[in-house]
């Protein structure tokens, strides 16, 4: 498992976020360059589209998603990956295993590129992650609980 360098990641909060809050709504949208390892995490009131809108992401579709939801009494983290559909580059198979594989670092980000928020609202560490795999393969089309968030620190 590769762990997060934390000098790797670049964080931008869009109009209406700042590191302390408010925590919902709250949502990560995540790239990265396959050239250089840098991670590019934007957290704002929604997810940044204009990170998205690049013809290497538009391709790849290797963003990863994340927003806070009220599940039932509390808060969860819920992260979206897309293993196939669209112009995406490599099968399902290859896709789930990449982003299974980097999932910790993924979420590693996460918390420390949000650690203020977090070290505020210290209710947040017992949160659940919740992944969402999106695919239209059966087989990997899966919604799945790891952890909590202190797992990833």
């Amino acid at each position: 498992m590769d762990h997060l360098k934390p000098e790797k990641l670049q964080i931008r909060f869009l109009n209406g976020s700042t590191s302390g809050g408010p925590t919902y709504p709250r949502c990560y949208t995540l790239t990265h360059s396959d050239t250089t390892g840098e991670l590019f995490l934007t957290i704002g009131p929604v997810y940044d589209h204009e990170q998205m809108s690049g013809w290497y992401t538009r391709f790849m579709r290797d963003e990863v998603l994340a927003a806070w939801e009220m599940d039932e009494e509390e808060m969860a983290l819920h992260v979206h990956v897309h293993v196939s559909g669209g112009l995406i580059l490599g099968s399902a198979k290859w896709r789930d295993k990449i982003f299974r594989q980097h999932m910790p670092m993924v979420l590693e980000a996460f918390r420390y590129g949000d650690r203020e928020l977090v070290t505020k609202h210290p209710e947040l560490e017992q949160a659940p992650i919740i992944i969402h795999f999106h695919t239209p393969h059966p087989n990997y089309d899966r919604v799945e609980t790891w952890g909590i968030l202190r797992d990833y620190m």
